[in-house]
């Protein structure tokens, strides 16, 4: 078995799109567009496979990101320290928020964790 993909919500269909290729290398498809049910969306595909569908529809409201249930951050590995270093470095220079590290956590992660430009988290790893 494997994840075949995973989906988030956005407002800004363009501006997530580009902030996953810019510093994730991410591939997207042809926008698709269906104009009755007013629904847009991409999937990214990243070197290890893995897809992101980032969609955008009419009438989803933004909901409290704090104390909720549910899908709580993604993991990118990036492969080693220094690589974790380098893309959190570049990431906080380009004015993303930056909520936790380089550290090396109680259960023995090296990570840092960013927001997305909506606001998503992301656990940049080793």
């Amino acid at each position: 078995m494997r994840i075949e993909h995973v989906a988030i919500w956005v407002n800004d269909l363009e501006g997530v799109k580009e902030f996953y290729q810019t510093y994730f290398n991410g591939k997207s498809n042809i926008k698709y567009h269906n104009s009755e049910k007013e629904f847009e969306s991409y999937f990214l595909t990243f070197d290890s496979g893995a897809r992101l569908e980032i969609m955008r529809k009419q009438g989803i409201n933004e909901q409290s990101r704090s104390d909720q249930i549910g899908w709580a951050h993604i993991a990118i590995s990036l492969g080693s320290k220094e690589a974790v270093n380098q893309l959190t470095s570049r990431l906080k220079i380009d004015g993303y928020p930056t909520i936790s590290g380089p550290r090396i956590t109680g259960d023995g992660y090296y990570e840092s964790v960013i927001e997305d430009p909506e606001g998503n988290l992301i656990e940049l790893t080793v």
